[in-house]
């Protein structure tokens, strides 16, 4: 790899990878000492391999200048005197320094126990987000601040009062208890099902997919897996759901960059391992006797991979969509629906199904009425893309609305 691009390689797969370990280290009554202690590694690497080229293995290099760092801090900084003094004072016997242990197994468990402090319902779910993608991720300010459709101050803010909030709440950095792992791991795949989502149909103004959200989010949940405590049916199913949405990440969008609905995409260009993978965590999800919303998604997300345009498979995706709803109720979920409604009994039932939800805020509502109102009644189809053009967001929205109305002034 070109030396240039070394570093930023590295501080994307290693920054959090030495956060992690450094915030179970230190903990969140001093989170400031484990970023400056990993901000300062890559500062000195910058400097140092500017002067004198590239180590033979840099990563080694930075983890062994890390250590050292966060030695020399215990030994002379402040929290050397908070938690030493005292003991000096009674009489104590003093302990020595522990060791920053940066082995695979201490950082993998350093994330996973992060992911699970991180994941306090004490704080907003947006703060959760925000914090996996800072400390777990490796995320820029810049880039959390683009997800979010924000500024630096406002996501420093922001991710300052979450720390405050875990510190005063005494959240440590630990596996949870038995006993509390499923109500725990249930917040911690929302988490990880929101970060997905907001990647996979990214609220910033730039994108609309951003894969590196989505594989963040497939990592994080990975880990989990990995993780004999945490290899259960539901992470199964949310890791299927994500599998066979990414196997068609390169159809939806075209070379302009441009988005392309399911429906015009070229399966061609679908991932067929990606899909397989799918295949088998769903089927490892379904061994359980527990069925989560993540179970349904899932297996509606796999229903989506078959490319015979069928009645079976409009059918089976309708029959799930009921399922998910009464489940777990969401909007989203209700005008997904629609669609399907209009694959099995036509347009015109859909329309009904459509209205009744009253979206009337949120622009996919009349980029949908617009699609079933185009073969029946021109002007209200025109109505429906013309305020969906007004409510979206993104670049890339905005010119497939207004080629979706292009198309309906030329017909």
């Amino acid at each position: 790899m070109n030396k240039d691009k070394v570093l930023p390689h590295l501080f994307r797969t290693e920054y959090r990878k030495l956060i992690a370990v450094l915030y179970r280290h230190f903990g969140f009554e001093h989170p400031e000492i484990a970023e400056d202690i990993a901000s300062d590694t890559f500062l000195t690497a910058a400097e140092t391999w500017g002067l004198k080229g590239l180590p033979d293995n840099p990563t080694a290099w930075l983890y062994t200048v890390a250590r050292n760092k966060a030695k020399d801090y215990l030994k002379h900084g402040n929290i050397f005197t908070q938690k030493v003094s005292s003991v000096i004072q009674t009489g104590e016997a003093y302990l020595p320094v522990t060791e920053i242990d940066l082995s695979d197994k201490s950082i993998k468990d350093s994330q996973l126990q992060m992911m699970f402090a991180i994941c306090h319902p004490a704080i907003t779910a947006e703060a959760q987000i925000g914090l996996a993608l800072r400390i777990l991720c490796g995320f820029g300010i810049d880039e959390i601040a683009g997800a979010f459709l924000s500024n630096k101050e406002t996501i420093n803010k922001r991710l300052f009062r979450a720390k405050e909030k875990l510190r005063e709440e005494k959240v440590k950095i630990e596996f949870p208890e038995s006993k509390a792992i499923s109500s725990r791991l249930d917040n911690v795949l929302k988490t990880l099902y929101l970060l997905f989502n907001e990647g996979y149909y990214s609220s910033s103004g730039n994108a609309t997919l951003r894969k590196e959200l989505c594989l963040e989010a497939m990592r994080l949940n990975y880990l989990l897996i990995e993780n004999k405590l945490f290899n259960l049916p539901e992470v199964c199913a949310l890791l299927s759901l994500m599998c066979f949405h990414a196997s068609r990440f390169e159809a939806r969008m075209d070379e302009n960059g441009e988005m392309v609905r399911y429906d015009e995409q070229d399966t061609s260009l679908w991932n067929e391992e990606l899909i397989e993978k799918g295949k088998q965590y769903l089927s490892k999800a379904s061994k359980g006797d527990k069925i989560t919303k993540y179970h349904i998604e899932a297996t509606i997300a796999y229903w989506h991979t078959i490319k015979a345009d069928t009645p079976e498979k409009w059918d089976n995706i309708l029959q799930l969509y009921n399922r998910l709803l009464i489940t777990e109720y969401s909007p989203m979920a209700a005008l997904n629906r629609t669609y399907a409604v209009s694959k099995v009994k036509g347009n015109a039932e859909a329309i009904i199904e459509a209205e009744k939800l009253q979206l009337n805020g949120n622009h996919l509502y009349h980029i949908l009425l617009g699609s079933l109102y185009k073969d029946t009644d021109m002007q209200k189809a025109k109505q429906h893309l013309q305020t969906a053009l007004k409510l979206a967001k993104t670049v890339a929205e905005k010119k497939q609305i207004k080629k979706d109305l292009d198309k309906l002034e030329a017909s």
